[in-house]
């Protein structure tokens, strides 16, 4: 009798201080804590991974974040700083994944229930790329609450194949272009999972990138958070219809 092997789920956050649009954004407070942090909170809650990694670079800027990940008691991995396909691949190979869940230190509120859906609708095989982001193939998903996933050996592939810096930057070029909203090759299976009804809201943007975007999810943060540490997206669309767009009438 065949016995069916479960693959070994790692998520690897990326995160490094050195942003260019805002520099040490990752470890700017959110309601008294780093904004790494509160994302680590939140991925620990996922129930379909079997690691967590934190991947920064080497360097020296960069310490600061592996000292707060080990103080959250995730794993660390550094390696190259603008090459995202060597740091993720070298990641996965250190610490044993056979699929890799990619989240950017930019979204800063992901929820872990829709991770975990994304997750077990990749492990049906259906694709070799799946995601829950809301510019693909219009899921619905409000901005910064999902997440990529993709299988070891096709991150293997992009590594040995892919010679163009922009694409070895941004990983998800390699599997889907969102400007044509196609995938990126034929060679890869790309697809999705449609976001509930109750919080449909592609209109919601919770990346932070820029310094007003900061201080919107500051203030985000900063109400829900000592009301509910563990809240979720309803609440935070709750809080945007209720109480933030009327505060700026």
């Amino acid at each position: 009798m065949t016995v069916s092997v479960k693959p070994r789920v790692v998520l690897i956050l990326q995160a490094r201080m050195g942003s260019t649009r805002l520099p040490g954004k990752s470890m700017m407070d959110l309601a008294g804590a780093p904004l790494v942090g509160r994302i680590i909170e939140r991925v620990k809650r996922c129930r379909g991974v079997d690691a967590i990694v934190l991947a920064t670079t080497q360097k020296a800027e960069d310490d600061v974040l592996a000292d707060l990940a080990r103080s959250y008691e995730i794993d660390v991995f550094r390696g190259a700083e603008n090459d995202l396909v060597d740091r993720f691949y070298q990641a996965a190979l250190a610490f044993n994944a056979d699929v890799v869940v990619r989240i950017p230190a930019d979204n800063t509120t992901p929820e872990p229930e829709e991770i975990d859906r994304v997750i077990a609708y990749h492990l049906t095989g259906q694709s070799d790329f799946s995601t829950n982001l809301e510019s693909v193939f219009g899921s619905g998903y409000p901005d910064g609450i999902g997440a990529e996933v993709f299988n070891r050996d096709v991150l293997e592939e992009v590594w040995k194949t892919v010679s163009d810096p922009h694409r070895r930057e941004h990983p998800h070029l390699n599997f889907f272009d969102y400007k044509t909203q196609q995938p990126a090759t034929d060679r890869y299976r790309v697809g999705t999972v449609q976001c509930p009804a109750e919080f449909r809201r592609p209109d919601l943007v919770l990346d932070v990138n820029e310094r007003e975007q900061y201080e919107f999810m500051a203030q985000l943060y900063e109400y829900l958070y000592p009301r509910n540490p563990r809240f979720h997206i309803t609440d935070i669309i709750s809080w945007y219809d209720h109480v933030y767009l009327r505060s700026r009438q």
